[in-house]
């Protein structure tokens, strides 16, 4: 496969496959597992980040102050940005941005509306993302696509959450969420495209990937496991974790530079 092909294949699978599984979430189980999906998150997310992606940010570029200086930016950008509400992450149910509130019983679908626009954009820089991992290795794309899904798919189910309490049916909502999941197909196309004569900008993209993904897991989802304190729960959180930090290994092991 052509390295287009591997990021269109990685866009369309990795949006389609989010949309469909936080549907069956959210419409039947009601986020029974979610709890422990939200963990594995966790270790795919930290493991693409330690294991593949700074890696290979710091072997492509000699400037490794950059580099790092440019994760340090994303995390403080992140921070800022999710402050401002301009782009929340919400990866459960109930949470300060998505807990419904009766004063928005009658939104006519407003709150929904701004859920759509703010995913479709994420989505988009995912898909950029995707072709710069790609770009470097297929490897890499392929790691890194895994953590992105495995992070969307909690999202997913919180707006879910959302659309439903604006108003929208369910299928309106699995349609709204899955034209937006679209986004990212376009932003992989068009970073395959741009990147292709910007490679210098290639690892500093991908500095600024691991710091959206060390910011999700560590400022959005890992407080939201302690607030279950048995350790049963402790000792599934944390193998849970393993779990994913272990996936992405595997496919570091398995797949091909």
């Amino acid at each position: 496969m052509s390295i287009l092909a591997w990021i269109i294949a990685a866009s369309l699978l990795g949006g389609v496959l989010s949309v469909t599984a936080a549907a069956l979430f959210a419409l039947n189980a009601r986020g029974a597992y979610l709890g422990g999906l939200v963990s594995y998150a966790i270790g795919a997310l930290l493991g693409a980040v330690f294991l593949e992606v700074l890696p290979e940010a710091f072997k492509a570029s000699p400037n490794v102050a950059g580099v790092s200086g440019t994760v340090l930016l994303g995390i403080l950008l992140f921070f800022t940005l999710e402050k401002v509400l301009i782009w929340r992450h919400c990866h459960h149910e109930h949470c300060e941005v998505h807990e419904p509130h009766e004063h928005d019983a009658n939104d006519h679908g407003r709150s929904g509306t701004m859920i759509i626009v703010g995913d479709t954009f994420h989505n988009f820089i995912d898909g950029i993302i995707i072709a710069a991992a790609f770009l470097v290795d297929v490897n890499l794309g392929v790691v890194t696509s895994l953590a992105i899904i495995a992070h969307e798919i909690p999202q997913e189910v919180g707006d879910f959450a959302v659309l439903l309490h604006s108003g929208y049916s369910k299928m309106r909502a699995f349609q709204l969420n899955l034209i937006s999941s679209f986004a990212t197909l376009v932003g992989g196309v068009l970073g395959y495209t741009a990147l292709q004569d910007m490679q210098s900008l290639v690892p500093y993209l991908l500095a600024f990937a691991a710091a959206s993904m060390i910011y999700v897991a560590v400022a959005d989802l890992i407080p939201g496991l302690h607030k279950r304190t048995q350790m049963r729960d402790t000792v599934q959180q944390v193998t849970l974790i393993l779990l994913g930090v272990g996936t992405v290994a595997l496919c570091g092991w398995i797949v091909p530079d």
